[in-house]
């Protein structure tokens, strides 16, 4: 499309808002009315040719009682009609009755078109507009001669030939408009589209490579977060260029957004595709498509957004050990973090792949750099890789330039997935740096400031085609990306002693030590006789200061009896002391059952759980101690106890031998480390910064020096100046 021609035409519909809708809507509310009018606007344009025929038509099935109006698609050469007896133009010949008229203009649209306007929910602002009495400007405005909205050559007032607005020239002025209200907003300016130059170099390697394959009959593209459509159009148009149109290419695609969703259904509309064929509805909470796999996919989802909203369609009890339970089979291999749910696009992709056809499936969508490299080994993200990855499926990653986006300046990807390889490419993963193939805008359009040119798209689609390495195309085999996460364990070493301090804990419950301790504070022995008669002073306490308690503690504090029990744990803890004295053993391997010896010898009556809090009270770690053995074998082989908080984790590569890189970096350093092998995990991730790192190396000394001693030149004089003044 030209670029000129569409500028003014944007710019002719822009000023509409302004010249009609100023003081009558709110700013923000602009978009409500210009949007679903331009829509009707184009529609209204494709249907004026055949207006006549398809009333004729009407009035016939009218008169054979035939409730079934399908048959007008013959009539007005598209999957849409108008039955009632006006065009906009025709509006403006009763401008007293407009309001009443552009009613049952619109009440006359086929069912397809009634929808699109309800997502609009244009019926809502036909009172004010009504009230404000602007409808007749609004409608004027539209139908002026000076732009042409119609799929065919006009002619403007001056007698000068306009060009037609192609369906995807027509597309261009939708996604224009999106962003230029969106920015109005201070909204997130092309949230709901790609820069087109994008589209272009995804539909160009993913058609590109199979055009060959692509033989007569029907292949279906999808997008399941679509937008206005601009993507599915531009693949459809390249893949038909492509392949010389001898094959048939049906579109589908889901929308969230209702603004979105009926400008793509429009469109679709438009271009003579079932507009059924463009499900509403959240993606990944309700598919639109169950039972559908796809020749071509492409998407730009959304990313750093929660897919909160879709929880509970998806999984029960999420995170939950033992008890999480994913419901929806697309996203059975795992789940990211719930506030980025942009990986659950490219596994709801993966699912609708075809496996049993020659050419399998193409996948093209875009992601920000958190898909590549977040998550830890076992969680969703790494888990979703990981699978991707070793089913042999990820062809290409392709680093794009930043503030290629109208919406973010962050670094964004385009991942190519495959289910059948070229045999090239098995095992292999190539990554293409096209940060710096971009051309400067001169003037930014939201956060995007540059874009990338034809040559710029063409170099890509070459590297990628002759799969060679070079400074920006790297090839690595796929476990080159796959590490082992093992665990590394030291143990534990206990120091234990008797001392009063330590022994005075045990007077309080470790779960609600504060809340004792007050309570012993304010009323000491008493709670142990009669703690009924401070109760209400204790919930007081509690309330005050806002302290909630689990109903399980809050029955122990109120407990004389709980209270008895620790008082008698402590003075058993004392006894103990009395015997032992005050020595500090270092060896907890002899102290244990010099422990349980005093205890015996003393009759004792202490159970499991009071041994633990003694034991729990009188001891500290200390590295100078001697290691808790947790078990000794049968062989003489001896496990010691873990100490958590010394418990550390190394990646491995795939390709390194696990006790070889655990000798060679931890053994060395820590001698008494070990893996624990019930807890190696593998995980996937790619790390592009570190792939095309290009080291550039500090300065020399003497060019800092230099620099300094320059700068004291250019200086000279000046603090002289600043002490004389």
């Amino acid at each position: 499309m030209n670029q000129k021609v569409h500028n003014q035409i944007v710019s002719f519909i822009w000023s509409i808002a302004d010249d009609v809708l100023r003081d009558v809507f709110v700013r923000g509310k602009y978009r409500d009315i210009i949007l679903p009018f331009t829509v009707l606007r184009r529609l209204d344009a494709l249907l004026v040719p055949t207006k006549e025929k398809v009333l004729e038509a009407n009035a016939f099935l009218i008169k054979q009682n035939i409730d079934d109006k399908k048959a007008l698609e013959n009539q007005s050469g598209y999957p849409f009609w108008n039955i009632s007896k006006y065009t906009f133009e025709t509006l403006m010949n009763d401008a007293d009755n407009i309001d009443t008229n552009l009613e049952a203009y619109l009440d006359g649209y086929s069912p397809n078109v009634q929808e699109i306007i309800s997502k609009f929910k244009l019926r809502n602002q036909l009172e004010t507009m009504k009230e404000a009495g602007v409808t007749y400007l609004l409608i004027e405005k539209l139908c002026n001669k000076e732009i042409n909205l119609s799929p065919n050559e006009a002619k403007n007032s001056k007698g000068e030939t306009l060009p037609p607005l192609t369906n995807l020239g027509m597309g261009y002025v939708f996604e224009e408009l999106i962003r230029k209200f969106n920015e109005e907003n201070n909204e997130e300016a092309g949230e709901h589209f790609t820069p087109r130059e994008i589209i272009k170099l995804m539909t160009h390697i993913l058609f590109t490579p199979v055009k060959d394959k692509i033989k007569k009959g029907t292949y279906l593209i999808y997008d399941p977060a679509c937008g206005s459509g601009g993507m599915l159009t531009e693949a459809e148009n390249f893949a038909l260029d492509i392949t010389n149109s001898k094959a048939d290419f049906m579109l589908y695609g889901q929308e969230v957004n209702p603004e979105t969703y009926a400008i793509c259904t429009s469109d679709m509309l438009i271009k003579g595709e079932k507009s059924e064929n463009i499900a509403y509805g959240s993606t990944l909470s309700k598919d639109g498509f169950p039972h559908l796999h796809f020749d071509f996919m492409l998407s730009n989802p959304p990313y750093g957004k929660t897919w909160k909203i879709d929880e509970d369609a998806i999984v029960d009890d999420r995170g939950k050990k033992g008890s999480q339970n994913i419901k929806d089979t697309r996203f059975q291999i795992g789940l990211p973090s719930i506030s980025d749910g942009q990986l659950l696009f490219l596994m709801n992709m993966v699912s609708k792949m075809k496996h049993n056809t020659e050419l399998g499936s193409r996948i093209a969508t875009v992601h920000n750099g958190s898909a590549l490299f977040t998550g830890d080994a076992g969680g969703g993200e790494s888990e979703i890789r990981k699978y991707i990855i070793e089913n042999d499926w990820l062809e290409c990653i392709i680093a794009l330039p930043k503030n290629i986006f109208y919406n973010t300046g962050i670094p964004t990807y385009i991942w190519i997935v495959s289910n059948k390889k070229d045999p090239k490419r098995k095992g292999k993963v190539q990554l293409i740096n096209a940060m710096e193939l971009y051309e400067k805008l001169r003037k930014n359009l939201g956060q995007k400031n540059c874009e990338m040119k034809p040559a710029h798209i063409d170099t890509i689609n070459n590297l990628y085609m002759d799969f060679v390495e070079s400074d920006i195309s790297k090839i690595y085999p796929n476990e080159y990306f796959g590490y082992n996460k093992i665990t590394v364990e030291r143990p534990l070493r206990l120091s234990a002693k008797f001392t009063a301090e330590a022994i005075a804990t045990l007077r309080f419950d470790k779960s609600i030590t504060e809340e004792m301790e007050w309570a012993y504070t304010h009323f000491g022995d008493d709670l142990y006789k009669e703690i009924k008669k401070h109760k209400d002073k204790i919930e007081a306490h509690l309330n005050k200061n806002e302290v909630k308690l689990k109903p399980a503690d809050k029955t122990k504090l109120l407990s004389a009896e709980h209270w008895k029990s620790q008082l008698a744990l402590m003075q058993a803890a004392q006894k103990i002391a009395d015997k032992l004295g005050n020595k500090q053993f270092d060896d907890y391997n002899t102290f244990v059952p010099l422990l349980n010896k005093t205890i015996k010898e003393l009759k004792l009556d202490i159970d499991v759980k009071g041994l633990k809090s003694i034991t729990d009270a009188i001891t500290w770690k200390n590295e100078d101690a001697e290691r808790v053995i947790k078990k000794t074998e049968k062989d003489g082989t001896i496990t010691y106890e873990a100490d958590s908080d010394l418990r550390d984790t190394e990646n491995v590569p795939l390709d390194q031998d696990i006790h070889e890189y655990f000798e060679r970096e931890v053994l060395q350093h820590i001698p008494d480390a070990w893996i624990d092998e019930s807890k190696t995990v593998k995980g996937y991730e790619i790390s592009f910064t570190r792939y095309f790192y290009n080291y550039v190396p500090p300065r020399s000394i003497e060019e800092i020096t230099a620099e300094i001693f320059q700068l004291e030149k250019e200086t000279e004089g000046i603090l002289n100046e600043i002490v004389n003044d």
